[in-house]
């Protein structure tokens, strides 16, 4: 790496050649071993000092894939073949650490990005991070919906005397022993972390605020998601969303007799839809069924010892924990109107390009809303596309940054 300053510049610069990418998570790996294996150099930029830092860092303990491992692999380098079917945290943070290795992928750790703008005049991404700034020809952003938690608001939760903290805080329920605690959010994170807290000793109450999907992770000895691959090869959409909920309804009873209401759209519609994810159960139904995970309804409010709920209830609890998901962050940083894969484009195969690329060499990766799957998916199409202007006018976009700055800014690449 050669760093140089200008006279009149506040910041040193970086002159990338190849495409620069933010995020050092599955996505951004992903798109760095495909660039690699066309013959693109890159350069990642990570915020924290470890690779996929929400795995790593941000993960319970008892969180596994929730998809068999081969819709989970990234691309040119499987998942080993003797680890379970649905490999444990610590096993996948382990294949992405040989996954880098493999590929020789080193991000720039400790380097969060605090503004992306387009330079038109010159043809250039100015990216400004870690006290430098970055000028490339291309700019992907690889760090996908789950970038920050979300936490809703709730009125007196100020005064709320017990403790209160996001998922992503949660590592197991052994410090919850005994305790009464609610988890707010009843997607695949709330229910597992509920069923953790109760194979803990807690107590555990769990709100559910709207109809969802619960799906039997597996269905005769089979994914319920490879069953429904195999079966939209053959059949409408209709059809397999009514084989899902035949299924779901004889392998784990009817839902609503514990307060889990079903939507009137079947789980891969909705999915379409909303991008709202079917619960996978892993043994968190069998919970509430037996009154072990109590099911409660939307919270009114908080008061310095209890939670009072829409229904009119009111219970006193030890810990609260908001099982209620991540957000972007991109908005924060990326001076452009917007990211390709929000809003532009569809899902048809004509347009496929509009959901990941964007204008002026912008591109994103995980956040179509598809998985790792789609994330493999969409870094090859991403690698192709820019190996493709690599190839054929590798000059011509070379000179496309200033030549006086290409002198003076050095220049950094990794293969």
């Amino acid at each position: 790496m050669v760093f140089s300053q200008t006279m009149d510049a506040k910041l040193p610069r970086v002159y990338v050649p190849g495409p620069l990418i933010v995020g050092a998570g599955p996505s951004g790996l992903a798109i760095a071993a495909c660039l690699s294996k066309r013959g693109v150099p890159s350069v990642i930029l990570e915020k924290e000092n470890c690779l996929a830092s929400l795995w790593r860092l941000k993960a319970y303990d008892s969180l596994k894939l929730h998809l068999p491992k081969k819709f989970c692999q990234l691309p040119h380098f499987p998942i080993p073949s003797d680890f379970p079917n649905y490999p444990s945290k610590e096993q996948f943070i382990d294949y992405l650490d040989s996954y880098a290795k493999h590929f020789s992928i080193s991000p720039m750790f400790g380097y969060e990005v605090k503004s992306a703008s387009y330079n038109a005049a010159g043809g250039f991404w100015r990216v400004v991070a870690g006290g430098s700034e970055f000028v490339s020809r291309w700019l992907v952003v690889a760090t996908g919906d789950n970038a920050a938690p979300a936490v809703p608001e709730f009125d007196g939760v100020e005064d709320f005397g017990g403790k209160v903290m996001h998922s992503c805080e949660y590592k197991n329920g052994g410090e919850f022993k005994g305790r009464k605690v609610l988890v707010v959010g009843c997607g695949n994170a709330g229910m597992e972390i509920s069923l953790n807290l109760c194979n803990n000793g807690a107590r555990v109450s769990l709100v559910v605020r709207h109809k969802l999907h619960i799906l039997p992770r597996d269905i005769l000895g089979r994914s319920s998601f490879a069953v429904a691959v195999d079966l939209l090869k053959l059949f409408p959409l209709r059809f397999v969303d009514w084989f899902l909920i035949i299924s779901s309804r004889l392998a784990l009873g009817d839902t609503s007799k514990f307060g889990i209401l079903r939507p009137k759209d079947g789980p891969l519609k909705l999915k379409g839809k909303t991008g709202k994810t079917p619960v996978l159960d892993v043994g968190s139904l069998s919970k509430i069924k037996s009154g072990q995970i109590k099911v409660v309804g939307e919270i009114r409010r908080f008061t310095s010892r209890h939670v009072e709920f829409m229904d009119g209830k009111v219970e006193e609890f030890d810990s609260v924990i908001l099982a209620t998901g991540y957000r972007s962050n991109v908005a924060s940083w990326l001076k452009e109107e917007s990211l390709p894969g929000k809003g532009q484009g569809d899902n048809t195969k004509k347009s496929w390009l509009s959901n990941i690329k964007g204008k002026n060499g912008i591109y994103s990766i995980g956040f179509t809303g598809q998985g790792l799957l789609g994330t493999s998916i969409d870094a090859e199409r991403t690698a192709e596309d820019i190996g493709r202007q690599w190839n054929s006018n590798r000059k011509y976009l070379s000179s496309k940054i200033n030549p006086y700055m290409y002198h003076e800014i050095g220049a950094v690449c990794s293969s």
